[in-house]
C-alpha cells in the first residue's frame, strides 16, 4: 500500500511503465515472506493497482489503447508467474537447509552412539571384570590386590556418573528445562568442594586456588556453577600433559562474581575456539569423552546469564573466564537474616 501510494505521487516523473516494475518487486518481497495463496491475491491486486491508478485513463478500469491491455494482461502473468517461483525457490531452499539439519543431526546422533558405545562400554567392562575377578580369586587375593580392585571399581563408577551426568544436562539444556535456583553462595567454598570432587582426576597435576577473603555472598544456581566449574577442571585434565598446573581465581565485578580458569598446557588452536563449545565436539578423538563436557559449560552458564569467554594465554596454555550476574551480600548481614 505504501508503494502504491509512493508510485502514485512520482507517476508523473517515472511513468507509469516503471511503476509495473516496482510494484513486480513488492510481489516478489512478499512471495519471499508469506504464503502461496497471500503472494497470488498481492499479484492480482496490484495488477489492479496499476490498471485502476496508473494506465491511462487513470481511477477506471478501463484500458484506452490495446498496447496498454496486453502490457496489463502481460503485467499480470508476470507477476503471477514471479509470485509461484519466488515461492517455490523459497520452499526448495527451506526444504535443502531442513535435509542439511536433518543430515547434521544424524551424524551427531551417530557421533553420540559411537561415544558412548566406548564411554560406557568402558567402565562397565572394567566394573564387571574387577567383580567377576573378586569372586572367582576368592580368599586367594591379597588385601592389596582387593583394594585395587575395590579402586578400580569406584574410578569406573565414577567414570561412569561423569558420562550420565553429562547425558542428563545435555538433555535438560536441550529440552529446556534448565531454571536456575539461586541460593546465598560461598564462592571459595564450591571451588574447594569442586576441586575435592576432582581429587582422582587431579593426582597427576597440580591445582592452584587461592582463597579471596574479600568475596561477598553470590546469589546464584550453585549446582550449576558447581558443574561447570567441575568441567573446565576435568576438561583441562584431559587435554594437558601430566605435571601441568591448573590455577583458579574467583573474583568479585560489578554486579556479578567471575571464576577463572586457567593452565599452562597447549592451549587451543585458534580457529577451533568456538567449536569447542559445540556438542560433541572433541579437539582430540584419541581422548575419550562424549564431546558435552564445554557444550554443557556454555549452556549452564547462559541459563544463570552469564558470559564464558576463552582465549590462550601469551605465555602457553588456555584461560576460561566466567562471569555470571548476582546478587551480593556479606557474611554478617546474611547471619542476621
Amino acid at each position: 500500500m505504501v508503494s502504491a501510494i509512493l508510485c502514485f505521487l512520482s507517476v508523473d516523473i517515472i511513468g507509469f511503465r516503471a511503476v509495473a516494475l516496482i510494484l513486480l518487486l513488492v510481489v516478489s518481497l512478499n512471495a519471499i515472506l508469506f504464503d502461496i495463496f497471500p503472494v497470488m491475491l498481492s499479484a492480482l491486486l496490484s495488477a489492479l493497482i496499476w490498471n485502476f491508478f496508473f494506465i491511462p485513463p487513470i481511477l477506471t478500469f478501463h484500458i484506452g489503447s490495446p498496447e496498454d491491455a496486453l502490457m496489463f494482461l502481460m503485467y499480470f502473468v508476470i507477476a503471477s508467474i514471479n509470485a509461484v517461483l519466488t515461492y517455490k525457490i523459497r520452499e526448495y531452499d527451506k526444504k535443502r537447509r531442513d535435509e542439511e539439519e536433518k543430515a547434521n543431526a544424524i551424524k551427531l546422533y551417530n557421533t553420540l552412539l559411537n561415544s558412548l558405545s566406548h564411554e560406557l562400554r568402558t567402565p562397565i567392562a572394567t566394573i564387571i571384570g574387577a567383580i567377576d575377578t573378586i569372586n572367582d580369586g576368592g580368599n586367594k587375593l591379597t588385601d592389596v590386590n582387593r583394594k585395587v580392585l575395590y579402586s578400580e571399581i569406584e574410578t569406573a563408577g565414577t567414570r561412569l556418573n561423569r558420562q550420565v551426568e553429562n547425558l542428563l544436562s545435555m538433555s535438560r539444556l536441550e529440552a529446556g528445562f534448565i531454571k536456575p535456583k539461586e541460593d546465598w553462595c560461598d564462592l571459595n567454598e564450591l571451588i574447594f568442594t569442586t576441586i575435592k570432587r576432582n581429587k582422582e582426576n587431579l593426582l597427576n597435576h597440580s591445582i592452584v586456588f587461592t582463597p579471596n577473603e574479600e568475596l561477598p555472598l553470590f546469589k546464584l544456581d550453585i549446582g550449576l556453577l558447581e558443574q561447570v566449574v567441575h568441567n573446565i577442571i576435568h576438561n583441562a585434565v584431559q587435554h594437558t600433559p601430566k605435571g601441568s598446573l591448573i590455577k583458579i581465581e574467583a573474583k568479585h565485578a560489578e554486579n556479578s562474581c567471575e571464576v577463572i580458569i586457567s593452565d599452562n598446557g597447549g592451549g587451543f588452536p585458534i580457529d577451533k575456539m568456538e567449536a569447542v563449545f559445540n556438542k560433541f565436539y572433541r579437539l582430540n578423538n584419541n581422548i575419550g569423552g562424549t564431546g558435552l563436557g564445554l557444550s554443557i559449560v556454555k549452556g549452564f552458564t547462559e541459563a544463570m546469564n552469564g558470559t564464558i569467554h576463552l582465549q590462550n594465554k601469551t605465555n602457553g596454555g588456555a584461560k576460561f573466564t566466567i562471569k555470571i550476574p548476582a546478587e551480593t551480600t556479606t557474611i554478617e548481614a546474611y547471619g542476621n537474616q
